[in-house]
């Protein structure tokens, strides 16, 4: 469970109202990592939905670092919408705090919470973009 007031602050749950904070509070479990953890590891499963809210992760592919996330910025949600092991490596550049959602939660949630799934896909746009930027 997490507290729905950690949920308030962050910009991809701005949308919703107390009750729906409260309601996805419920469904959302918080997990914490220690630095140098690696919370999802490339070309393995993934099966859960991450909400960083403390710390920082970056984000390697084949050991490389492409790029840092930050409090609000979520991760995992890839693996889980196409079926596919992560593209990347997950690791916590110092102890953080993540609100996670479990895979077998995750479509419902978001078929429950469009503005949420709105916001979802306009990071994801800009990661596109920026991961073009990369290949210029």
């Amino acid at each position: 469970m997490i507290d729905p007031d950690s949920l308030a602050r962050l910009a991809l749950f701005a949308d919703l109202s107390r009750a729906e904070l409260e309601a996805a509070g419920q469904l959302f479990d918080e997990q914490m990592y220690e630095t140098g953890e690696r919370i999802l590891r490339q070309g393995l499963t993934g099966n859960a939905f991450y909400v960083l809210l403390d710390g920082c992760v970056a984000i390697k592919i084949d050991g490389t670092e492409r790029a840092r996330l930050f409090p609000g910025d979520f991760f995992g949600e890839v693996s889980i919408l196409t079926g596919e092991p992560p593209t990347a490596d997950v690791v916590a550049m110092n102890a953080i705090r993540c609100a996670v959602l479990g895979e077998p939660d995750v479509e419902g949630f978001l078929i429950r919470n469009p503005r949420v799934m709105l916001r979802m896909l306009q990071a994801e746009a800009r990661r596109v973009r920026s991961a073009n930027l990369w290949h210029g």
